[in-house]
């Protein structure tokens, strides 16, 4: 193999590792989304009533979401590491990672205010 610094020609790339590492990683935090939000449901349900429902639900929504996502940007790094042996759009992952923030942030916002509203006697 050549040296990639050189102007060589041939592709660094490992053709089965790097998209599966990514992979693998993206579908853990699906995962912990879908768990962490159906289980504070479950932990919250009798506090917060439904809105831990709904909260949960969106949680699980979200790593559902995640999951889906990130799946297809693998599938199409892994079609461009295949064919050109690299990333045209190495940033192209900022996108989900902006996304799954947000909405855990969201999530968050959402279950500070069901807490809040519950400990002022608005939401039972």
């Amino acid at each position: 193999m050549s040296d990639p610094g050189a102007g060589g020609g041939s592709a660094v790339f490992d053709a089965g590792l790097q998209p599966e590492r990514t992979a693998l990683a993206w579908r853990r935090t699906a995962l912990s989304l879908v768990v962490a939000g159906l289980g504070a449901a479950r932990l919250l349900l009798p506090h917060l009533g439904v809105g831990a429902v709904v909260l949960g639900l969106a949680a699980a929504g979200t790593g559902v979401g995640v999951h889906v996502l990130a799946s297809r940007r693998v599938r199409r790094a892994t079609a461009r590491l295949l064919a050109a042996g690299d990333l045209d759009h190495p940033a192209a992952a900022g996108h989900l990672i902006a996304a799954t923030a947000a909405a855990c942030t969201l999530l968050g916002l959402g279950g500070l205010v069901l807490v809040v509203l519950h400990g002022a006697g608005v939401v039972s």
